[in-house]
């Protein structure tokens, strides 16, 4: 054996295991190197996706026109950048090499162009994708084909993917998003990684190092408190944030997962969308800012109100939800059936409190700030952001009438 080894052919055998070993070495330094890109999503992500309104009749049209009002109306100007297309938006079945095919009907000249066309008018392009065998909507989802999935993306010039969780199986959650983690990473195109995994294996605990955010409920649908199988409405999920861990109270519940480069997703926005009343839509939009969720839009803006994007460009409530801390609000006080109160610490000690009418009625609120003095131990100015007041400050409490389901949310920001 030892004299074959030393013949030309062993010796070139020897190189080749050689060779094979070392390949093999470099390939699990790759995956052990893998991550999810940093330097991303520092503050929460925020823009627009076609779900909530359009499900699946989108088209490049749409996204255009999209746009285009978003620019027009101050939306781009005010932080909103990520546009995503979600579900539908391939053909039902994969080209015969394997690879995603944009639907010609509803985007005729392809992913790349719509990107570079929403790239162009400076926005980023966010797509939609699955780590299942199929999507929610029946169309092809990821499942063993991540890597060429991911270097699709990135030759289209993809910056954002929300990744579903349908036709799973018993696929592990935190392995999967793991994998297209590492896909997207090697893809080489930085991209935010939306976890859309519904938080039924509380992502929260692993998806830190894997993803941007990640979702803590179901999906949200344009009412107030209703209740369906795989939708609630927007107070629904607020309570569910709050009671996620019930045990304690404070930062030390769901927010304290949650900071610059990973942030809980409450899901999508319904402002402006049908089932709301305008009170309820200043409400929804300032408590996604008060816990820090993305701030993703899911209205129609080719037809939106100027109410509407009043309260969508409203930037002191922005301000609050962009906050370079990161540090999400939660609730500190409740009046059953009455109102409720909650807090989130800013930048520079400064504070944002907002008082939440949960009744069917107008409400007499009186905020006592002695009472608060562990919260908030010095004294404060205190500026009214929706009315855009100053009320003085701390040193006497604060009355005011609250309308049903509408907020009085003010800024703290020390004498």
């Amino acid at each position: 054996m030892k004299a074959q080894l030393n013949t030309p052919s062993g010796l070139l055998a020897r190189l080749l295991k050689l060779a094979v070993l070392i390949t093999a070495t470099a390939l699990l330094c790759t995956v052990t190197q893998a991550k999810k890109f940093e330097g991303l999503a520092l503050t929460p992500p925020m823009g627009w996706n076609s779900w909530n309104t359009f499900e699946s009749e989108i088209s490049e049209q749409l996204v255009i026109d999209t746009a285009e009002a978003m620019k027009a109306n101050g939306m781009l100007d005010a932080g909103y950048r990520y546009i995503v297309i979600d579900d539908t938006w391939s053909l039902r079945e994969r080209d015969p090499e394997g690879n995603l095919v944009p639907d010609p009907v509803k985007f005729p000249n392809g992913i790349k162009a719509l990107a570079d066309k929403l790239h162009a008018m400076g926005f980023k392009f966010g797509i939609y994708g699955d780590a299942g065998k199929t999507t929610c909507a029946g169309y092809p989802g990821s499942q063993g084909h991540e890597y060429q999935d991911a270097r699709l993306f990135a030759s289209w010039g993809v910056d954002y993917l929300k990744y579903d969780w349908c036709a799973t199986d018993t696929r592990d959650a935190k392995e999967a998003y793991t994998t297209m983690r590492d896909a997207l990473y090697a893809a080489g195109r930085p991209v935010i990684f939306s976890i859309c995994e519904w938080g039924d294996n509380k992502p929260w605990e692993w998806a830190q190092d894997i993803g941007h955010l990640w979702r803590i409920s179901g999906d949200i649908y344009d009412c107030w408190d209703c209740e369906f199988k795989w939708s609630r409405g927007f107070k629904v999920i607020l309570d569910g944030y709050h009671d996620a861990e019930p045990s304690v109270v404070g930062r030390d519940g769901l927010g304290k997962y949650s900071g610059p480069g990973g942030w809980n997703d409450a899901d999508m926005l319904e402002v402006g969308n049908p089932g709301l009343t305008l009170a309820e839509s200043r409400s929804h939009f300032t408590l996604w800012a008060m816990i820090s969720s993305p701030l993703m839009a899911g209205n129609d803006m080719r037809i939106v109100t100027p109410e509407i994007v009043e309260i969508l460009t409203n930037k002191e409530i922005i301000a609050i939800n962009q906050d370079p801390d990161g540090v999400a609000g939660w609730r500190i006080f409740t009046a059953p059936d009455k109102y409720e109160i909650w807090v989130k610490p800013l930048h520079n000690g400064d504070w944002a409190v907002t008082v939440l009418n949960s009744s069917e009625e107008s409400q007499d609120v009186t905020i006592e700030w002695h009472r608060m003095e562990q919260t908030f131990p010095d004294e404060y100015q205190i500026r009214d952001l929706w009315n855009d007041n100053d009320l003085g400050d701390t040193h006497k409490p604060l009355k005011a009438s609250i309308a049903s389901h509408d907020v009085l949310t003010l800024r703290l920001s020390k004498k």
